[in-house]
């Protein structure tokens, strides 16, 4: 794509142009609706809540991603000729490198430390959320190929027009990663642990397939877990009140504020998202003496269950497995949903019934020394993750008579 400048803002060819958009709500909601993936109605691609419309502007409208917390909306809109919205890019102008999960500190110490400026730095992504979805959208309708070769290159562009260092596109499908790849843009992987319901009708059809001693085991987590008086309650649609909102933020701020010392949400972005998208999301809270005591928050996909922050106020053996990961399988057999994504890292959720999984994304580096270095260290991790994700497959809880 040759591109050239149209204005501020906006980079352009004969066929398309790039708009910077410094908001998600220079979108329209229905706009934002029109590409797929976005909305529960779209069946046929699959409904990701993470980067539906309702979500992301939570996310800016209650303070947590806007300039001043380091998240300055960068989101691009591709555009044709005629101004008909082709695609778009949920991306950030980033001033530091929390809220990630896909670490880079390595690569900006080492620029720094030669005289570049690694920051600021372009993130195309979810923020906060180490959850694999769409990152190239595409308006319904439109060419898949074209419209997400125009966005990538696009990407590339705005990097450059805006003279910064990079552009990362994290937890991306492996398709945009394809697309990215051929752009020039540098592969990554990683590893996280997904469970994968296999047509399972019940918990004990999931049960059977693990290994006689691994399942006993599972078993008596599970009861050992609620052992203290604790019982579980599943939350949803009308269910989420503010007083429930109350509860899990208690949690998440006494859990958030030992775990990383500035959790990164606040107490309005929990309200948004439970008056924008309350079908979308699943509280499950755990309660001891008539109250809740810990609790985790999952988003409902159309066929996924994303599994997202946990805290407690007062610490149970096991309690955290039973919240987090064997409620999340009970509720994704009885949905029919084919996949939990149990967010990052966790090599403890392999006993679980989690297996190992392959995450994706894709980096330009605009400085070629720097993109050289990187270039080299990704081809040497990429192995080093496909050769752990072989071991771990290895250590999996499942029956091996029923791989073979």
């Amino acid at each position: 794509m040759d591109q050239g400048d149209e204005g501020d803002g906006q980079t352009a060819n004969a066929e398309f142009s790039i708009r910077v958009a410094a908001g998600i709500n220079a979108f329209t909601c229905d706009e934002w609706n029109g590409f797929t993936g976005t909305t529960r109605s779209d069946t046929e691609n699959g409904y990701n809540p993470l980067v539906s419309y309702a979500f992301l502007s939570a996310l800016e409208d209650s303070g947590c991603a806007v300039r001043r917390t380091g998240w300055q909306g960068h989101h691009l809109r591709l555009e044709n000729a005629q101004g008909r919205l082709l695609g778009a890019v949920p991306c950030y102008l980033k001033s530091h490198s929390q809220g990630e999960y896909v670490f880079d500190h390595g690569w900006s110490d080492a620029f720094e430390r030669a005289g570049g400026n690694y920051y600021p730095k372009l993130q195309c992504a979810v923020p906060f959320s180490p959850v694999t979805g769409p990152r190239l959208l595409v308006s319904k309708g439109e060419d898949s190929a074209i419209v997400k070769a125009g966005l990538a290159a696009g990407l590339k562009a705005v990097t450059e027009k805006l003279g910064v260092s990079s552009a990362h596109v994290t937890f991306a499908s492996e398709s945009d990663v394809a697309t990215l790849e051929a752009a020039g843009f540098l592969h990554r992987t990683d590893q996280q642990f997904h469970f994968f319901n296999e047509g399972f009708s019940t918990y004990d059809d999931f049960l059977a397939t693990l290994a006689s001693r691994k399942r006993k085991a599972m078993k008596k987590e599970r009861r050992e877990a609620l052992a203290n008086g604790i019982s579980i309650d599943r939350l949803t649609g009308k269910d989420l009140t503010e007083k429930a909102w109350d509860d899990f933020f208690a949690f998440y701020m006494d859990t958030g504020s030992r775990k990383w010392g500035r959790p990164y949400l606040n107490r309005k972005f929990f309200s948004l998202i439970g008056e924008r998208m309350s079908q979308d999301i699943l509280l499950i809270m755990a309660k001891r003496n008539g109250r809740y005591v810990a609790g985790a928050i999952n988003f409902i996909g159309s066929d996924a269950l994303y599994g997202r922050n946990w805290g407690c106020i007062e610490d149970h053996p096991f309690l955290h497995f039973e919240v987090c990961y064997h409620q999340a399988i009970d509720f994704a057999i009885e949905r029919k949903l084919k996949v939990v994504e149990a967010g990052a890292q966790g090599e403890h959720k392999l006993a679980r019934g989690y297996r190992p999984v392959t995450m994706h994304s894709a980096h330009y580096i605009a400085h070629p020394g720097l993109r050289n270095a990187v270039a080299d260290y990704l081809r040497r991790e990429r192995r080093e993750v496909e050769r752990m994700g072989e071991i771990l497959e290895e250590h999996t809880p499942f029956r091996k008579d029923l791989e073979e």
